[in-house]
């Protein structure tokens, strides 16, 4: 009840409407929110109103973090005292940035991993002293976790699979749309995240990479038939497959794979600017890869996923 939760992360995001502003106000605390996330008035802001914890996403940290060490390192002038710890979703945090955080800020980042289909987080790192790992999305809070092979088997610690997931926070179902729902399930009714990772022998979890196609772009889902529908509507391009590509600050960012029509020519400054004008900044490539063909299944889907593997450079 002493708590007092600082809510700069929007409210059409599980991240934000549940996490930062439902469950302490059900839990009894007090909420701070900004009418959106400014940078410059952050600090002030969190201090100014005693605020004792914020959740967060790996982008807005990098730009904390790249605020203060572009001042050369200095710690902000305010007392910050009242802070007792960070938390963050949406899309995964690397160690580095983490470590970098707590060593910057003095306050604990406790990483964690959630679903709207779980309407709260289903893993998440202790506070101290626990043992919270850089790296790790903690584990299970609240309902059962575990990993899985393709086939639905479990998996040992240490194997690399698909997490899954059950509880009484889980859904059961899609409105209204039965062949999504029986998709998203395992024959024994174990919710299926889309992403693959394993859990190590202190049953802590990983996240490795997503299963599912959906680009998570600085903690924001984006559908990649979204942009190709866009994109289709140019007449200079027969084909288009949009992935996402690695990025150290957004975790993913948006990438195209485009076939050309035979008889048009089309730069990638010009393909650029359309996208720009069309898509709007957040949803425009940052990368777009002009090849002769794209890979197909047997019923003519272009394979996706396969796209992205052909372009996306090994570690």
């Amino acid at each position: 009840e002493d708590d007092i939760a600082f809510c700069i992360l929007p409210l059409y995001h599980i991240n934000g409407q549940v996490v930062t502003v439902v469950a302490p106000l059900v839990s009894g605390s007090q909420v701070v929110m900004p009418r959106k996330f400014s940078l410059s008035r952050f600090w002030s802001t969190l201090t100014d109103n005693h605020c004792t914890w914020f959740s967060t996403v790996p982008t807005i940290t990098k730009y904390l973090l790249d605020d203060v060490h572009a001042k050369g390192g200095e710690q902000k002038l305010r007392d910050t005292s009242c802070l007792r710890f960070a938390r963050s979703a949406s899309s995964a945090m690397p160690a580095s940035m983490l470590l970098d955080f707590e060593k910057t800020f003095g306050i604990p980042m406790l990483e964690s991993m959630g679903l709207t289909e779980s309407a709260a987080p289903i893993l998440a790192n202790p506070m101290p002293p626990a043992t919270r790992k850089p790296g790790s999305v903690g584990i299970p809070f609240g309902n059962k976790v575990k990993i899985i092979d393709h086939s639905g088997d479990d998996l040992e610690r240490g194997e690399i699979g698909e997490i899954v997931v059950r509880g009484d926070n889980v859904i059961s179902q899609y409105y209204n749309a039965r062949e999504v729902t029986e998709s998203a399930f395992t024959a024994d009714g174990w919710f299926r995240t889309g992403d693959r990772g394993y859990q190590d022998d202190d049953g802590y979890f990983f996240v490795t990479g997503r299963i599912k196609e959906l680009i998570i772009k600085g903690g924001e889902n984006i559908s990649p038939r979204e942009i190709d529908d866009v994109l289709y509507r140019n007449k200079a391009i027969l084909e288009v497959a949009t992935f996402g590509y690695p990025d150290p600050a957004y975790g993913q960012v948006v990438a195209i794979a485009v076939v050309l029509k035979a008889d048009q020519s089309y730069s990638e400054e010009e393909l650029m600017e359309y996208c720009r004008t069309e898509l709007g900044s957040f949803l425009c490539p940052s990368r777009i890869f002009f090849v002769d063909d794209l890979p197909k299944g047997p019923s003519g889907k272009i394979q996706r996923l396969q796209v992205a593997s052909s372009l996306i450079p090994e570690d």
